[in-house]
């Protein structure tokens, strides 16, 4: 009897959320993940997130690498290498490892280039009563 073991390496998972698909929540994945539909709310993808032209994404993104050529409305957070494809459209801030923009490509926000791992750490905001 052959052995499955169906845990094996999950990072190497591929998410796919197909155009015509619209998901109102947060997504978390620990592998990558491709969207052609459209989110609102926020992504937490420790792989790869591509966002095909047809993509849409309303809210916050946090992933290791990202490959945009749909739209964007707010703020990203990417490790690694951020690269922004010809037809993307992307509406808010972003702190990268590394940038890489197509002519043709829409950004409007502020872009903060990360040089140490601490950059990429969560603010963190307290609330004060006065």
């Amino acid at each position: 009897m052959a052995k499955t073991n169906y845990d094996q390496d999950s990072t190497n998972a591929i998410n796919i959320i197909s155009n015509r698909t619209t998901i109102k929540g947060d997504v978390i994945s620990d592998g990558d993940l491709r969207i052609d539909g459209i989110v609102d709310g926020s992504l937490n993808i420790k792989g790869k997130l591509v966002i095909g032209v047809s993509g849409k994404i309303i809210g916050s993104i946090n992933c290791q690498n990202a490959d945009i050529s749909g739209k964007v409305e707010g703020n990203l957070v990417v490790k690694e290498l951020l690269s922004l494809q010809n037809n993307s459209s992307i509406n808010g801030d972003i702190t990268i490892g590394k940038l890489s923009i197509e002519p043709g490509a829409s950004f409007t926000g502020k872009c903060s280039m990360a040089t140490s791992p601490k950059a990429f750490e969560p603010t963190k905001t307290s609330a004060t009563n006065s």
